[in-house]
């Protein structure tokens, strides 16, 4: 599996997919029309729960899938919140083992085929899908939404998309469909273009969110647990006044205005999602959908948080983060997969850190010692640990109580400690 050793898991086709659904009975049917697609390389994950929860509280019976998992499997595939029951996941392979034995599906094609399954077979009114990797040839690029979101393009799995932003993006642009409405949730002149001609060649109106929507007077608020306070605008008038969210990383601005779009159009899609839904749907995000390891906090005394941003965008986003919050010393507990191109990482990592240099308990891990000798050459001192765990326990020992302890670097570090 991908997730678990990398490149020699991916498989870059649709083939295997259509065979499982049409196995399946064709479950992407029932799905058409009624699902927002979303791709991206950051954001994606937060955008789709953001959507869900808002979907659920407005009354809808929402389906979820989203990758990959950190704790458990069945995390994936959520219906209102609610994960798949473990006999639905034993029943589906236990049913279908022999056929995908000659089909030889990858491990994420056979997921898909089980999510939508039991989307239809539990009759959801919407399902909010993210994209595992890229779009054109995602697994998940066989379905007909009623909308399709690409958050933003950054450098993530070059080696599988392309290395260049335009052929990233040319990859993501392939989830737009014939007809079918596009939100970009970044705008960038490396990337715009492109969107824009596929838009074009598919006859696909396309908004950009960040020429749409803006965040205006962001702060936390909250006694005793805290909520991102935001106003939302449309052009010169409120689209949202207070709006507050469980996730309060400030990276998350971006994606409520491409939330804000989204919402926007499956209003005028004739969806009934009202300004009470959208705020509930905002403010319980996690309570209502489970998302973990956005900017969570682990820790009071000392402060410890942790995030699953992995890749230069992911990580730039969060040293801004870790900017905004007062300390005396940080304490990062970092661990990566071997798979990366951790260089340009490591060198905007800040050089006064002390560092705990640790190995996820996965094969794509990168050994802990291999990764420390990296860090050394780009500047950064601290010492190897043989777990994360380990690594995070030092780092709450040793830091006092005005320092601050962040754990993160890869989501499988993050998925050890949450």
């Amino acid at each position: 599996m991908y997730q678990r050793i990398g490149q020699a898991a991916y498989k870059a086709d649709l083939h295997n997919t259509i065979e499982i659904c049409k196995l399946l009975g064709n479950p992407e049917n029932f799905l058409k029309n009624r699902c927002i697609h979303i791709a991206g390389t950051n954001g994606k994950g937060s955008t789709s729960h953001f959507l869900a929860s808002i979907l659920q509280a407005a009354g809808y019976k929402t389906g979820l899938y989203t990758s990959p998992h950190l704790k458990d499997f069945r995390e994936r595939i959520k219906i209102n919140g609610k994960i798949i029951p473990k006999n639905a996941v034993v029943d589906f392979v236990a049913k279908h083992k022999t056929a995908f034995e000659k089909i030889k599906p990858s491990f994420f094609e056979m997921t898909v085929g089980l999510a939508f399954e039991f989307f239809k077979n539990e009759k959801v009114d919407f399902a909010v899908i993210e994209v595992g990797m890229g779009g054109r040839l995602d697994s998940t690029n066989i379905i007909t939404p009623m909308l399709s979101v690409i958050t933003n393009i950054g450098w993530d799995h070059e080696h599988f998309l392309g290395n260049t932003l335009a052929k990233i993006a040319g990859e993501k642009a392939g989830i737009i469909k014939p007809e079918i409405p596009v939100v970009i949730g970044e705008t960038h002149k490396e990337t715009a273009n492109i969107f824009k001609a596929k838009a074009r060649a598919e006859n696909s109106k396309i908004y950009f969110a960040d020429k749409l929507f803006d965040i205006k007077s962001a702060h936390l608020t909250g006694k005793y647990k805290q909520f991102l306070e935001v106003n939302i605008t449309e052009g010169n008038s409120i689209f949202l006044k207070k709006a507050q969210s469980e996730l309060t990383g400030g990276y998350q601005y971006k994606n409520l205005k491409t939330v804000a779009a989204s919402v926007k159009l499956l209003r005028e899609q004739g969806l009934d999602i009202s300004e009470k839904a959208v705020r509930k749907g905002l403010k319980n995000v996690v309570s209502q959908t489970g998302i973990m390891g956005r900017w969570q906090k682990l820790s009071t005394s000392p402060l410890a948080y942790c995030d699953t941003g992995h890749n230069i965008d992911g990580i730039e986003q969060v040293l801004k983060q870790l900017s905004n919050v007062k300390h005396k010393k940080l304490h990062f507990v970092l661990g990566v997969v071997s798979d990366k191109k951790i260089e340009p990482i490591l060198n905007i990592l800040p050089k006064n850190a002390v560092y705990y240099f640790c190995r996820p308990q996965i094969p794509r891990g990168l050994s802990e010692l291999e990764l420390m000798h990296k860090a050394i050459s780009s500047g950064l001192k601290g010492q190897a640990f043989k777990s994360v765990k380990s690594a995070y326990k030092s780092a709450l020992k040793n830091a006092k109580s005005n320092d601050l302890v962040f754990v993160g670097g890869s989501t499988f570090v993050v998925a050890e400690v949450v």
